[in-house]
């Protein structure tokens, strides 16, 4: 049976370049249009669509705003369209925040090499998220949907610090047995799905977390310094875009620039980060693959790295480098992933000692690598 899919935005040219590129899959099928966020609100109601598409600047309602009042009344996963600038940045990050699943660059030639490659991307975008078999809002990390994230930027100064979210008896399980072992990095790699995984993880290490953390999140350039201050004014750790020459200490984070890789150098207790722009046949910039794969080089055993959702399978073969070396590996559970690819790349392939809820998985780091 096809993916019914809404396409929404103000420009008619977009929304029919969006439905032949969908139509052109035989696993896909445009049940109706919409030109602003109130029109899609209300079409949500009476096509019930398996997937929306959804551009962020419209008249009448916004993006944001007609994805928090989907999540309301009727989740349906959302695939935002954005602009590749500091702004579009920051009202996709809100977006996602509002309940939307994943984004991609408006400008097509921003995200492939080719045409075909842009059409295929964008199809196999709405097919990751489509096939969550059970979709319901996501409950925010640390904020209300109703109040964008970045109005919390610097709340931290003040005092402020964010709350976990309450959480059902009945969906928690116990953290895993606490291992014992010594631990000088913390690494995390994600895609789809990433930025609300990670602020949910994040956000549940104290300020003294002993360790450095460093993040892969596949990302756009322009995307990835707007991520990185967000997290930074969520978090008890401080978070910031890495740079070359970044000497790692502990209770920081430092987040993957987009658009290039991340690799480490030195010997650990004195690690320094080289960003560097890596080899373009290289599908993903950054690759956690090449970043867990340093990360082994460099700190051997004494890494724990965490797989969050995501599609494909990158993080695999540096987990296995990792794990080759005595590295602790965890995955995110299947029913909490908005894609289950990447984790499940590492479960299937036997490198992962735990498969875990999202909202545990905060509490596991502290609970295994805390002091």
């Amino acid at each position: 049976m096809a993916i019914r899919v809404l396409v929404v935005d103000d420009s008619s040219f977009f929304r029919r370049r969006v439905s032949e590129i969908l139509e052109q899959d035989p696993l896909l099928t445009v049940v109706d249009t919409a030109a602003n966020g109130q029109e899609a609100v209300e079409k949500v109601k009476s096509v019930r669509p398996d997937v929306i598409t959804m551009d962020i600047e419209m008249p009448v309602m916004d993006g944001i705003s007609a994805v928090r009042a989907i999540m309301k009344s009727v989740p349906t996963p959302v695939l935002m369209f954005s602009s590749l600038t500091h702004e579009g940045a920051r009202a996709t990050l809100d977006a996602l925040d509002a309940g939307a699943m994943d984004f991609l660059p408006k400008r097509f030639e921003d995200i492939a090499r080719s045409k075909e490659e842009a059409v295929l991307l964008l199809q196999q975008r709405v097919k990751a998220i489509a096939r969550r078999r059970a979709f319901s809002a996501p409950r925010p990390a640390v904020t209300s949907p109703a109040r964008p994230l970045s109005a919390l930027a610097g709340e931290r100064s003040r005092g402020a610090q964010p709350a976990a979210p309450a959480q059902p008896v009945a969906e928690r399980r116990s953290l895993p047995r606490r291992s014992g072992k010594g631990y000088q990095l913390l690494a995390i790699g994600t895609s789809t799905g990433g930025p609300v995984a990670l602020q949910n993880v994040l956000s549940k290490l104290p300020a003294q977390f002993p360790h450095p953390i460093v993040l892969i999140q596949h990302m756009p350039g322009t995307f990835t310094t707007a991520f990185a201050a967000r997290l930074d004014g969520l978090c008890q750790i401080r978070v910031k875009e890495a740079e070359d020459g970044d000497l790692l200490r502990p209770g920081h984070a430092y987040l993957a620039p987009g658009g290039r890789q991340m690799l480490f150098e030195g010997r650990p207790g004195a690690a320094r980060l080289r960003i560097m722009d890596g080899n373009d046949k290289v599908n993903y910039k950054p690759c956690v693959d090449i970043t867990f794969a340093s990360a082994a080089k460099t700190y051997g055993g004494n890494v724990l790295a965490v797989v969050l959702t995501g599609m494909g399978a990158d993080g695999r073969e540096g987990a296995r480098l990792l794990k080759e070396q005595g590295a602790s590996i965890w995955a995110q559970d299947e029913e909490s992933c908005v894609v289950y690819g990447m984790p499940q790349a590492v479960a299937k392939a036997g490198i992962a000692t735990e498969s875990l809820p999202l909202d545990l998985i905060g509490e596991a780091i502290v609970n295994e690598m805390g002091s």
